[in-house]
């Protein structure tokens, strides 16, 4: 009687040997769902730091610019006051000059009133010099911007000053009664006020 085994044949070896390929792996849907929102929120977060050093940089820009501003304004503020300043010590020293310059046109003026009335040709002539240096000193004033000073009719204390204050029959109070010395004006500011002599 053969003896026949029961057992199930066993498959050839190549199917034994035989080990299960690995699967590729399987991309997590939900994992790639979560980066996204990540790259962007990094990505929103670097152009808003960009756009506050844009804002930065524009702020630094304009005080800058206001600076510069400031200190040209400054500049020019300093330059004018500069000029102003020695325009009006030229100003000054020019009034001085002139000032001095007054007391000679007096001494011609009195010399003058009390020249005789008889002279001879040669005083004649003399005089008639002294005469033309005077034209010229009031030629010299007048081009500078200095003018007599109008001493009549009402007395007026910012261009006038009493020497005296006598009675009158003949101008009324107040009014001026003549002139004793000759007063100037230079650039409508006085140089020189006008002494007088008023009614009262």
């Amino acid at each position: 009687m053969n003896n026949h085994n029961n057992h199930p044949e066993t498959p050839p070896n190549d199917q034994q040997n035989e080990t299960p390929t690995p699967t590729e792996p399987i991309a997590d849907e939900n994992a790639v769902e979560m980066e996204a929102p990540e790259a962007a929120a990094v990505e929103d977060e670097t152009l808003n730091n960009l756009v506050n050093e844009l804002k930065e940089a524009r702020q630094q820009a304009d005080a800058a610019k206001d600076q510069a501003l400031r200190a040209q304004a400054e500049l020019q503020n300093f330059r004018k006051r500069k000029e102003r300043e020695a325009f009006e010590r030229v100003a000054q020293a020019n009034a001085r000059l002139l000032r001095e310059l007054l007391p000679i046109i007096d001494d011609f003026e009195r010399a003058f009133a009390n020249v005789p009335e008889q002279v001879t040709d040669e005083e004649s002539a003399w005089l008639e010099g002294f005469r033309l240096i005077e034209r010229k000193l009031h030629t010299l004033l007048e081009r500078e911007g200095v003018i007599p000073i109008e001493a009549s009719g009402a007395f007026d204390p910012t261009v006038h000053e009493a020497i005296s204050v006598e009675p009158s029959d003949d101008v009324p109070s107040g009014e001026i009664i003549a002139e004793v010395q000759r007063g100037y004006k230079l650039n409508d500011k006085v140089l020189r006020p006008s002494y007088v002599r008023v009614a009262k």
